[in-house]
């Protein structure tokens, strides 16, 4: 998965860095409080934070302290209109990973947030591969060989999930949060639907990897026997 959570209340900024994140592949669910934002970390994980140091609903520090303390280690990046050397120190003793001071250039922020997914505490590296399928986020295709194909965001955020799974189920909730979010309605059959056309392009590619179902469960990669 290459979905990240953006905790922003300024709705203009918070739209304008997930289109910037969905330019290279990366999807982003949007909270404008911390109560939203709390409730969201509740039902999903996710690759990033990036979470504003000012909330209506409180601190973006004092958020970080607790999720920290609960356990949660995805890497976060803080945004905050402060540039003094003690608040930057603050931020990152609280448990942020990075630290970005307003105003900034969102070609800076979009690559801070790629290092980050990057680390090993990330859910997901850029590029993902799998007995010789390789999923490209940033280009937005698959391939096999010389033979690529280019996958929607839904396609794309889906491949990703399972090709990081190396050949485990994956349920149907975590693959329907990877491609849709928590904001955006799915019809019941979207996920099936989205499935037969990722086997379709698979086809095209003529790898030996198979999209599997599970009835009931959820979905995997598997490498067929050699031909």
């Amino acid at each position: 998965m290459s979905r990240v959570a953006i905790v922003e209340d300024h709705a203009r900024l918070a739209d304008m860095v997930a289109r910037a994140l969905a330019a290279v592949g990366i999807e982003a669910d949007l909270f404008r409080t911390l109560s939203e934002a709390a409730y969201g970390l509740r039902q999903a994980d996710y690759a990033v934070l990036i979470v504003d140091r000012g909330l209506p609903d409180g601190d973006g520090l004092s958020f970080l302290r607790e999720l920290r303390a609960g356990g949660l280690t995805a890497p976060c990046l803080m945004l905050t209109a402060r540039d003094a050397l003690h608040d930057r120190v603050d931020g990152l003793e609280s448990g942020a990973d990075d630290y970005v001071t307003k105003p900034f250039e969102m070609s800076e922020l979009v690559a801070r947030v790629r290092t980050l997914m990057r680390r090993p505490a990330a859910l997901t590296e850029l590029v993902q591969s799998f007995a010789g399928l390789t999923v490209d986020p940033k280009h937005r295709e698959m391939r096999c060989g010389a033979v690529s194909v280019v996958l929607a965001p839904a396609e794309l955020q889906i491949m990703l999930c399972l090709v990081q799974a190396a050949g485990r189920i994956v349920r149907h909730s975590a693959l329907e949060h990877a491609a849709w979010g928590l904001g955006e309605a799915v019809t019941p059959n979207a996920l099936e639907v989205t499935v037969h056309r990722l086997r379709k392009k698979l086809a095209v590619l003529d790898t030996r990897v198979r999209l599997t179902n599970l009835r009931g469960v959820g979905f995997a990669l598997e490498e067929a026997a050699g031909r």
